[in-house]
């Protein structure tokens, strides 16, 4: 009998991505993923038609294709589509130039422009990263520490079980040799 399958949709990165899986996790685990997507509202079931029919043609398989993109689903997407970019500050000023001047442009042109407010200096980053430095320093002692707290558990807690096995060994050597000395009292004629 042939499971059951849902088609969960989600984006990663400029892909959109389907796939037909079992539930939620098995979707999560055909995507690569521990992170819970479906909590966080990242992914979700799928309502397109040519997505499910693609998804349930390969289950368990992720497919991808560009983001915004209508191309089918695929092992194989195409690359996104990039819009093209507005003009450039260079080729907006090169227009400009180029058109014939107004009597109007030429005023405003001609009008001086307040000189640009001096930048200031870039913040002093030095504080900052001597105090991430310190961080990363007190982080890594602190792993480093833990480490040896449960190495010295682990050995602590096989000491402890060699002592427990040589006790009970003990144990029962004496416990035999009790019971032999008061079997040879009893026998002698010693009550208990």
């Amino acid at each position: 009998m042939a499971k059951s399958l849902k088609v969960y949709q989600a984006q990663f990165g400029f892909y959109d991505s389907v796939v037909a899986a079992a539930n939620q996790k098995a979707a999560l685990r055909a995507w690569g993923t521990h992170q819970n997507l479906f909590a966080e509202g990242q992914a979700h079931v799928a309502t397109d038609e040519a997505a499910i029919a693609a998804a349930l043609s390969q289950p368990d398989v992720p497919l991808k294709r560009a983001v915004g993109s209508t191309d089918p689903f695929g092992l194989k997407p195409g690359l996104p589509h990039i819009p093209d970019l507005p003009p450039s500050r260079e080729k907006k000023a090169a227009r400009r130039q180029a058109a014939p001047a107004t009597a109007a442009a030429q005023v405003v042109r001609a009008s001086p422009k307040p000189a640009p407010k001096p930048q200031p200096p870039p913040p002093d980053r030095r504080r900052l990263d001597a105090a991430e430095a310190a961080m990363r320093t007190l982080e890594d002692e602190r792993h480093r520490q833990t480490q040896a707290f449960e190495q010295r558990r682990t050995d602590l807690a096989r000491d402890v079980a060699e002592a427990q096995s040589r006790w009970n060994a003990c144990r029962r050597t004496a416990e035999k040799d009790l019971d032999a000395a008061a079997a040879a009292y009893r026998k002698a004629g010693g009550n208990d």
